[in-house]
């Protein structure tokens, strides 16, 4: 089998970058596959040959995004001290670049495979966490994985909303470094105590008349 030609690569690369441009700028309905091709400096022709339709250049964006992040989780993994927020901020940088994408292609209901690749690796992360904690979970690792990553995701796309309360662009080194210290204080001193907690998912588990025993806190 022959190599792939460089330059071949090369403008797969400059089309991907480009689609990522225009979905995030248009909406996936609203970007042409034209306009794509005309930023990339390519052909539509050039377009197809690598990936043939627009969904699957969509396809690619997001495959492009999770093995972006796959190769960040393995590096905080292989970290001395791995930790949750050291998870979700290098998570976070990482897809920074990609923010404009990220907000239209999520409140589009689109992005499966990036938010899907996020709530696993979150996963993977609370299974470690829950190694050490004391007390029982009051919900599974992958409910818990799965409003986490919206949660963490909602930076993102709130980031104007986020950088004007904080008076400094979220995106900039300065808002970052902010952000990192929000976050830490926010994981470090919880808003309730375990007893609160407690309190509250008793008074919630009453009014839908369920027991001790039906509470599902399983992986």
């Amino acid at each position: 089998m022959n190599s792939p030609d460089p330059e071949d690569l090369t403008a797969r690369a400059r089309i991907r970058d480009a689609a990522l441009r225009q979905f995030g700028e248009h909406g996936f309905e609203k970007a042409t596959t034209r306009a794509i091709a005309e930023s990339a400096g390519v052909s539509q022709g050039l377009l197809r040959h690598h990936f043939g339709s627009k969904q699957k250049l969509r396809e690619a964006c997001d495959e492009h995004l999770v093995k972006l992040l796959t190769g960040i989780n393995e590096q905080v993994l292989a970290a001395p001290s791995p930790g949750g927020v050291n998870h979700v901020a290098a998570a976070m940088a990482a897809l920074g670049p990609y923010q404009g994408y990220l907000a239209r292609a999520l409140t589009e209901g689109r992005a499966e495979a990036v938010f899907d690749a996020m709530a696993g690796m979150s996963e993977q992360w609370l299974a470690e966490l829950d190694e050490r904690r004391a007390d029982v979970p009051f919900a599974g690792r992958r409910a818990r994985a799965a409003v986490g990553t919206a949660m963490a995701l909602a930076v993102g796309i709130l980031q104007r909303h986020v950088s004007r309360r904080l008076g400094v662009e979220v995106a900039s080194p300065e808002g970052a470094h902010l952000l990192a210290l929000a976050l830490l204080d926010l994981y470090s001193h919880p808003w309730l105590s375990p007893e609160e907690a407690a309190a509250h998912r008793d008074a919630l588990d009453a009014g839908r008349g369920a027991s001790p025993a039906d509470r599902g806190a399983s992986s």
